[in-house]
């Protein structure tokens, strides 16, 4: 068996500020394995929203880190994320909803302080039609947004915090400000 390697001092400094993010309560974290060949160190976070055991939004934080640096980051540390959500069919067949996807992240990252470099990032759309037995399923679209970025530091809490609320905004929570505590959600409320 190898010994576990010594953690570098920058990697141990952007998991410290890792640990000290602030995520809203509807937001479940739970650390997960982190791909292996992709950094010599790496931390994953995975997030649910669920809601009266609805699934409403998924999603995947990735922290990588390379001391030796990579050419293709731009720097040592590279954050790689997904998140996902099912949509109403008339909100999801939206063509400018990919546009939509990638300026919320861009504006959570801004309104979170994220410095970063080097985005880039997918917005993909997944239409299901049920056929035979399943055609009383209504049509579903799903958004799955996957985007990557460098960040300028070790300061990593606030980008958690603003992909955070990225997953939020894919499940149609509101926006909260610091200090104010929202209602629980009923089952059937249709003034959100």
């Amino acid at each position: 068996m190898s010994p576990i390697p010594q953690l570098p001092a920058d990697f141990q400094a952007a998991l410290a500020s890792l640990r000290s993010a602030r995520n809203r309560s509807e937001l479940k974290l739970a650390e997960v394995p982190a791909p292996a060949r992709l950094a010599p160190f790496g931390v994953a976070l995975g997030a649910e929203i669920m809601i009266e055991g609805e699934e409403l939004a998924t999603g995947r934080f990735i922290l990588l880190h390379d001391p030796q640096g990579s050419t293709l980051w731009g720097g040592t540390f590279r954050i790689v994320t997904y998140v996902r959500a099912q949509l109403e069919a008339d909100i999801g067949n939206d063509s400018l909803l990919g546009n939509v996807a990638w300026a919320w992240l861009v504006e959570a990252l801004a309104e979170q302080g994220a410095q970063y470099t080097n985005a880039g990032g997918t917005a993909t759309r997944i239409l299901s039609e049920s056929y035979g037995s399943l055609a009383t399923r209504p049509d579903a679209v799903d958004i799955e947004l996957r985007a990557s970025w460098t960040p300028a530091g070790t300061a990593i809490s606030p980008h958690l915090e603003a992909w955070a609320n990225i997953v939020c905004t894919f499940a149609g929570l509101p926006p909260v400000q610091e200090g104010v505590t929202l209602l629980p959600r009923r089952r059937g409320d249709t003034n959100d």
